[in-house]
């Protein structure tokens, strides 16, 4: 009796040892996180004819757009890993797609067709924060762990396991979250977008945009299984007047800026 009172307390101890600032557990420790993302960005970069980067020396113009809204959203004080995850983002030259991705550690992707398909900056501003959400609430880490397993991710992290890390970067685009991921990491669109001067409602502006233009072959994987954006859409509008409530600032001519800086 006594060995498995010490089983259950030791299983218990595990447990509380692996609730991150989310309150949320995660095997993967934040090291973790960073050691995968890093790995996977590294994969990435390796194989331009499925990830076309940009470089940041020949497009510095359309990098400052970037890294200026980026830092908007992380320095809205309301992102939990702020300062413990290597924030950076990348820009993949690829007008046919409209879609951003993260990696766990806070590796944030962002197609040029996404870019050129929206109108003002605040509509990106609320799809950088819905995948910046996923990297902060730890959704990538924890639905790459339930996809490949613990001991396979680790030895990624590790830089052991070459074959399957390639695998995993090819895989990423259409990595599937769970319904209530993708519910959570809409509402922290809001809660990153509401401090700052954008209007905090971008993630709804893109969903209503799909809506009007029908987008079918191009729309983002993370939208084929999930909440159809007729119900994000209430969601968002709902968490938004009870949680923010603030109109913000839209910056068309802005956006326009940028995305002439990407030709």
């Amino acid at each position: 009796m006594k060995k498995i009172y010490l089983s259950i307390t030791f299983l218990v101890l595990i447990g509380l040892a692996g609730c991150d600032k989310n309150n949320n557990v995660n095997i993967f420790s934040v090291q973790d996180d960073i050691a995968l993302g890093n790995q996977i960005r590294d994969e990435i970069a390796s194989n331009p004819q499925q990830y076309n980067l940009m470089s940041r020396s020949q497009y510095p113009t359309a990098y400052g757009h970037l890294d200026r809204i980026a830092n908007t959203l992380l320095n809205s004080g309301k992102v939990t890993y702020r300062d413990d995850f290597e924030w950076e983002f990348f820009l993949i030259r690829d007008d046919n797609t409209l879609n951003a991705f993260c990696t766990p550690g806070g590796k944030i992707y962002v197609y040029t067709g996404l870019i050129k398909y929206l109108e003002s900056e605040y509509e990106l501003a609320g799809v950088m924060a819905h995948e910046i959400a996923h990297a902060d609430r730890r959704h990538a880490s924890r639905q790459m762990t339930k996809q490949y397993g613990v001991s396979i991710l680790l030895d990624v992290a590790l830089g052991a396991d070459e074959s399957t890390l390639a695998q995993i970067a090819e895989n990423l685009v259409n990595l599937s979250f769970s319904r209530a991921d993708e519910t959570e990491a809409d509402e922290y669109s809001v809660v990153y977008m509401c401090p700052t001067e954008y209007d905090a409602r971008g993630a709804k502006k893109f969903f209503e945009k799909l809506i009007a233009e029908g987008q079918t072959g191009n729309t983002p994987a993370f939208l084929s299984t999930h909440p159809n954006p007729e119900n994000r859409i209430e969601n968002i509008d709902a968490f938004w007047e009870e949680n923010c409530n603030v109109e913000g600032e839209f910056f068309d001519a802005r956006y326009a800026e940028f995305k002439s800086s990407l030709n």
